[in-house]
């Protein structure tokens, strides 16, 4: 039998949330493995497998927490969500605002308003909808979501300068209020591209649905990696016609990380469930207990080191991080390896937070 608890799935958010935090805490950005880059444009590398895991992981868990109520879309349902929804879109607020708060440049979008988004959006679908009409909701998102930028573009309609979901973000929210760091104002948590994340979300949602109707672990594991193939070869055939591409979100990005995602839940269900092999996980699982709270925590904490300011021996006024970068990590490790060992320190900070509200039994929702 599946167990009840699903270990497999608080280690995969652990080691998701651990990732997260870990790609976007290096000493210094210019010494960065490629692996723990985003793409620059088409294309996908490990990096940009870690959003949209934990986008499936959040559809996983509603499959688990939905089907307690089984009353359909109900107005205390509808509440609880949206609820939650404007509690984590209004944290990813505060992070971009935090700490110098000015709302005349504030970017609207970011991770956790793009978590918001796709989990209010497929929550309300799977509360409406059955299994065979979400289904034909999760097809109509990808096809519809590629006319979109098919015909709404110009010129080059998945360049990044030409595309609609740009046009869109700077149509509505202006210059000002968009990422950049593209180079040009883009948005790749922007308001369009959110469409295809819930799609995402519901490729975990049906994940969770086929764990529990296969009744025996082994038959979940071999279903999970059977459509995780077949989600794999679909996203890459398509590839070919619609670019593979995080910052757009495309339909074909979908299908190959929730495959992806999908084959990574069963080999892990396969190693703990099965082989029993268990206590190297133990750190994940404490991450995953108390995940947007140590994230949301990681990026306060992160301000801070740039917000505190040291002069060094050159007599340059340089932020803490900078400092610690340059006097504790570079002489024990090198550029590269120094910026790898400074974020894997803080990984091991952050865990030691969660560790200590794992043991007193503290779990923060969000």
């Amino acid at each position: 039998m599946v167990s009840k608890r699903l270990i497999a799935l608080d280690v995969l958010r652990g080691l998701t949330i651990a990732l997260m935090i870990m790609v976007n805490n290096p000493g210094n950005w210019s010494y960065v493995y490629a692996p723990l880059r985003h793409s620059k444009w088409h294309g996908c590398t490990p990096t940009d497998l870690v959003f949209p895991f934990f986008l499936f992981i959040v559809g996983v868990s509603m499959w688990y927490s939905f089907k307690k109520y089984g009353d359909g879309l109900t107005k205390k349902g509808l509440l609880k969500v949206l609820k939650r929804f404007l509690v984590i879109f209004l944290l990813g607020l505060f992070l971009n605002a935090f700490p110098k708060f000015d709302f005349e440049n504030l970017r609207v979008f970011g991770v956790l308003q793009r978590i918001a988004i796709a989990y209010a959006i497929a929550a309300v679908l799977c509360m409406k909808f059955n299994f065979k009409q979400l289904l034909i909701v999760f097809g109509l998102i990808l096809v519809g979501y590629w006319g979109l930028l098919y015909f709404g573009g110009s010129g080059d309609v998945y360049g990044l300068a030409s595309n609609i979901v740009r046009k869109v973000d700077l149509f509505i929210f202006g210059e000002n209020h968009v990422y950049n760091g593209f180079g040009i104002p883009f948005d790749p948590e922007g308001l369009l591209s959110s469409i295809t994340s819930v799609a995402t979300v519901l490729i975990g949602y049906f994940s969770g649905r086929i764990i529990e109707s296969s009744g025996e672990t082994l038959k979940a594991i071999k279903k999970l990696a059977m459509y995780g193939v077949v989600a794999v070869i679909i996203g890459l055939l398509w590839d070919n016609l619609f670019p593979i591409n995080k910052a757009l979100w495309t339909s074909s990005y979908v299908l190959y990380t929730g495959g992806l995602a999908m084959m990574f839940l069963a080999l892990l269900l396969w190693i703990i469930d099965v082989k029993g092999i268990k206590k190297w996980s133990n750190p994940f699982i404490h991450f995953g207990t108390n995940p947007l709270f140590i994230y949301v925590f990681s990026g306060i904490f992160a301000e801070i080191l740039f917000m505190i300011k040291v002069t060094n021996s050159s007599g340059e006024t340089i932020s803490g991080q900078t400092y610690l970068y340059e006097n504790v990590f570079v002489p024990i490790a090198g550029n590269m390896n120094g910026s790898l060992l400074f974020a894997a320190t803080l990984i091991f900070f952050y865990w030691l937070i969660t560790y200590i509200l794992y043991k007193k039994k503290i779990f923060i929702k969000i």
